[in-house]
C-alpha cells in the first residue's frame, strides 16, 4: 500500500498538509494561522481567542438545522522526540511518514498522529459537502502535550454545543467516557562541586533502546523506566564500594513520557574499575531478563572518560537514595467495577538533569480520584524532601468524571453496534484529556472520546493503524446523523 492508497482519502489529505507544519507544545503559531486561513477561505466562522484556540463553525445540512450541535475537538500540538542519531528540526522541517504493512509511520521522529489524525478528522469533516449533520463546532486546542494551557485558557461560552466529541484516544473499538487528573512535581538538589578523590577513574554508563511510551495510557505495560534502572545500578555500586562518585546523571526529556535513555558519569577508586565494568554486565543481563517482554531491544554501554568536578558525596548519595526509594508506575487500581480494573493512580519520574550546581528531576502524577492524586503527590514529595531536596507540585488538571446518564454515550455505542455488528468497551483511560477542563467550564456538555489505533505515542516508534482510521471515520458520519433534536 502507498501513501497515495491510504483511505479515506480526504482525511489523509488533511494529515499529510499538518505534517508539513511545524507545531511543537507552545509553539503552534503555523498551525494556528492555517487553521485560520483554512477556515475563512471557505467562508466558515472562525475564531482564534486570546490563547490560540481555534474554532470553525459549520451550519446544517438541509434538513438537519433542528439537530442539536455537536462540538468535535482535538489538540493541534504533538510531542516532538526524535531517535539520538537523527537530525531533526521540529521547529522547521515536515514530519516524513511512510506506509509500513497496515501501520503509518514517521522516519526516526514521533508521527504527530497525536493528535493530527483527530484535527485532520475534523477539517475533513468540514470540507465534506456530502456528510448529512445538524449545527457543528470543530474545536483545536492548543499546548495539550505540555500543560493543557490551551483548555485551560478557553473562557466559558468559546463553545456553544450540546455534545462534545474529543478525537484523541487511542484504541479503535474504545469509547471514553472518564479521565484521570494529573499535577506534576518537580524536585532539586542543589550543591558545590568538588575535586574527585586521587586515584580515581572515570567512567559513563549508558542506557538506551527502551520502548519508553506515554506516561498514563502505558504505565501498566511494565515498560522500563531509564531513570530507575540507572539508578538501581549506582544504588548497588555506591553501597558496595566506597569513593564511587557521581558527576553527571541525564535521562528523559518530557513530564508525559517514560524515559527510554539515560547516561551518568561516575568516578570510581582505580582499584575497583573492571569490578564495576563486570558488575555492569551482570547487571545489564539482570534487567534484560526482567523485561524479556517489554523491553527487547535495549543497549548498554559502559566506556572510560575524562575527568571532571564531582557532585559533593553526601548530595550524590541522598539524590540516588532517593530516586531508588520514590514510587514509579501503578499506586492503585480502580475499585469501580464499570471501569474494569483500569490503573486509578500513579507516577512516572519523567527526567532527571544535572547542571554545575543543581539536580533537577521532573515526575508527574496521575489518578482519577483527586484526593488520592493528592496523596501520590505528597508521596513523592515527602520522598525527596527527606533526602534533602526541595520539592513542590503543579496545580495540574482535574479528572472527567463518568457521566452515568450520558445521552451521547448511549447514541455512540448504538451506531457502533449498528455500524460493526459489536459491542464497542466503555471505559475510562489513565490519562489526561482535556475534557476534565471542559467538565469545570462547561458542566452541562456530554462527552465522550474516541479514535483511531495509535501505538507508542510521544516516541519515534509512534505509528497508526491505518484501517482504523476508517472505521472512525464511518462511526462518526453515522453519529452525525443520528444527533437527536433540540
Amino acid at each position: 500500500m502507498s501513501k497515495s492508497d491510504l483511505k479515506p482519502a480526504a482525511v489523509f489529505k488533511q494529515f499529510a498538509k499538518i505534517n508539513t507544519i511545524p507545531r511543537p507544545s507552545k509553539h503552534e503559531e503555523k498551525m494556528i494561522e492555517y487553521l485560520r486561513n483554512w477556515g475563512e477561505s471557505r467562508g466558515l466562522s472562525t475564531t482564534v481567542d486570546e490563547t490560540g484556540n481555534v474554532i470553525i463553525r459549520k451550519e446544517a445540512t438541509p434538513g438537519m438545522e433542528d439537530r442539536k450541535t455537536v462540538i468535535m475537538q482535538s489538540h493541534m500540538d504533538m510531542v516532538c522526540d526524535k531517535l539520538v542519531d537523527v537530525e531533526f528540526d521540529f521547529n522547521n522541517d515536515p514530519i516524513q511518514t511512510y506506509v509500513d504493512g497496515e501501520w503509518l509511520k514517521a522516519k526516526g521522529t514521533t508521527l504527530g498522529a497525536d493528535d493530527g489524525i483527530g484535527c485532520a478528522i475534523e477539517l475533513a469533516i468540514l470540507d465534506a459537502d456530502d456528510i448529512e449533520h445538524g449545527p457543528i463546532e470543530c474545536v483545536f486546542t492548543r499546548d495539550e502535550e505540555t500543560g493543557l494551557s490551551g483548555a485551560e485558557g478557553m473562557k466559558a461560552g468559546f463553545m456553544t454545543g450540546d455534545y462534545l466529541i474529543n478525537l484523541d484516544s487511542e484504541d479503535e473499538g474504545e469509547i471514553f467516557v472518564s479521565c484521570a487528573g494529573g499535577r506534576n512535581t518537580q524536585a532539586k538538589f542543589t550543591f558545590t562541586r568538588q575535586d574527585a578523590p586521587k586515584g580515581s577513574f572515570f567512567m559513563r554508563g549508558q542506557l538506551k533502546g527502551l520502548v519508553g511510551g506515554h506516561s498514563g495510557d502505558d504505565i501498566n505495560k511494565k515498560r522500563a523506566n531509564a531513570i530507575k534502572i540507572l539508578a538501581r545500578f549506582l544504588f548497588n555500586e555506591m553501597r558496595k564500594y566506597e569513593g564511587v562518585c557521581l558527576a553527571q546523571f541525564h535521562s528523559g526529556k518530557l513530564h508525559n513520557a517514560i524515559p527510554r535513555d539515560g547516561e551518568f558519569i561516575i568516578a570510581v577508586p582505580n582499584d575497583v574499575k573492571e569490578n564495576v565494568r563486570a558488575d555492569w554486565n551482570v547487571f545489564a543481563s539482570e534487567v534484560e531478563d526482567e523485561f524479556h517482554v517489554t523491553d527487547t531491544q535495549m543497549e548498554w554501554l559502559m566506556e572510560s572518560c575524562d575527568e571532571e568536578k564531582i557532585i559533593e558525596p553526601q548530595v550524590a548519595r541522598n539524590f540516588i537514595w532517593a530516586l531508588q526509594a520514590v514510587d514509579n508506575g501503578i499506586y492503585a487500581i480502580c475499585q469501580d467495577e464499570a471501569l474494569g480494573g483500569m490503573v486509578e493512580t500513579s507516577s512516572n519520574i519523567a527526567s532527571v538533569h544535572t547542571s554545575e550546581g543543581e539536580i533537577n528531576i521532573l515526575s508527574s502524577q496521575r489518578s482519577n480520584v483527586m484526593s488520592n492524586l493528592d496523596n501520590m503527590c505528597h508521596t513523592i514529595q515527602a520522598t525527596f524532601e527527606l533526602a534533602g531536596a526541595e520539592a513542590i507540585s503543579s496545580d495540574g488538571y482535574p479528572a472527567w468524571k463518568m457521566r452515568a446518564d450520558s445521552k451521547l454515550t448511549e447514541l455512540v455505542v448504538d451506531t457502533y453496534k449498528q455500524l460493526f455488528k459489536k459491542d464497542p468497551i466503555v471505559r475510562g483511560i489513565h490519562a489526561g484529556l482535556e475534557c476534565g477542563l471542559f467538565s469545570e467550564r462547561y458542566p452541562q456538555l456530554d462527552m465522550v472520546s474516541f479514535g483511531p489505533t495509535l501505538r507508542f505515542v510521544h516516541t519515534p516508534d509512534e505509528r497508526l493503524h491505518i484501517p482504523t482510521v476508517q472505521m472512525v471515520w464511518d462511526h462518526l458520519k453515522l453519529i452525525l446523523k443520528n444527533i437527536p433534536g433540540k
